[in-house]
């Protein structure tokens, strides 16, 4: 048995599905699926009985977890230590943060420069993903801290806010609502959408808006990131709506902004888990980080 395995051990239990394993490993279900196999396989025991497509917990699996659990926060501690020492930990201090990948495009490259500038001596890894996959890295240690939305979907965080900005309808140039200084829900009847996942909580938000107003929204493409959002709108395939701290960070693409009102609002902070002291390197940048995130905002409005 290895790391990996006993990880996707953990995460079945937990999420209780191979498909909830992926997603919190960031792996493909067939990876997944195929972990679990060689686990039982080295194990010599099922840990999952298989009845129609589901898993059910076999005794065994549920007194192996208890002793995994912990197995696995150790063996991660291990790859971490592991990971500082390669970077000449001596020497640099490195640190882990997780973010939206949208943000590593543009916003967030300058504020790292900034924070680096005249600090020889440290080394920042950036982790990227969803918003879950975000805090999960923070749970598992595999990030000191993360930027994501609030609140937060898991528990055991210290949560800093940040900023709240509002969400704004990105357009292709010259669609014909842009000749609006604002957009409503209503404006968006039969109009082709470009949506974040539907598994979002803001997205639910935006969903409830459609309905109360009776309106079944024309989806053409579901995406998973702020950038990949601007980038069907930019081709055309629809309308999108995002928060506008990001949608600013894709200005140079043909698209246009315009608010939405009433206003959607959208939360932001930095969160840190909650049973582990924050190294003095770490504070400074959160510290970094969250002051020029706030500046950047007020110059968006």
């Amino acid at each position: 048995m290895n790391l990996k395995q006993l990880e996707t051990f953990k995460a079945i239990m937990a999420t209780g599905s191979t498909i909830g394993a992926a997603t919190r490993l960031g792996l493909s279900q067939s990876a997944v699926s195929r972990l679990l196999g060689q686990l039982e396989e080295s194990l010599g025991f099922a840990l999952f009985l298989r009845r129609k497509g589901r898993l059910t917990a076999t005794p065994e699996a549920q007194e192996f977890v208890a002793e995994v659990s912990g197995l696995v926060d150790n063996l991660q501690r291990v790859q971490r230590l592991a990971d500082e020492l390669r970077m000449g930990r001596s020497r640099r201090t490195l640190l882990k943060v997780a973010v939206p990948t949208s943000m590593t495009q543009h916003l967030l490259p300058q504020i790292v420069a900034e924070f680096l500038k005249d600090r020889e001596d440290v080394v920042i890894e950036l982790l990227t993903g969803s918003y879950d996959a975000l805090e999960r890295a923070v749970l598992d240690r595999t990030a000191d801290f993360a930027f994501v939305r609030l609140p937060t979907d898991l528990e055991g965080f210290d949560v800093e806010p940040v900023l709240e900005t509002a969400g704004v309808c990105v357009l292709p140039l010259g669609h014909p609502l842009a000749d609006n200084a604002e957009l409503r829900i209503e404006d968006l009847r039969d109009v082709p959408l470009v949506l974040l996942g539907r598994q979002r909580n803001l997205r639910t938000e935006l969903d409830q808006r459609f309905r109360s107003a009776q309106i079944t929204p024309q989806v053409r493409v579901e995406v998973h990131s702020v950038s990949a959002a601007c980038a069907f709108v930019a081709q055309g395939v629809g309308v999108s709506i995002i928060n506008a701290l990001l949608a600013n960070d894709f200005s140079g693409l043909p698209i246009t902004t315009r608010p939405l009102t009433p206003p959607l609002p959208y939360r932001f902070g930095l969160i840190f888990r909650n049973d582990l002291p924050r190294a003095k390197a770490v504070s400074v940048f959160a510290e970094h980080l969250k002051e020029r995130l706030i500046e950047v905002a007020a110059r968006i409005g």
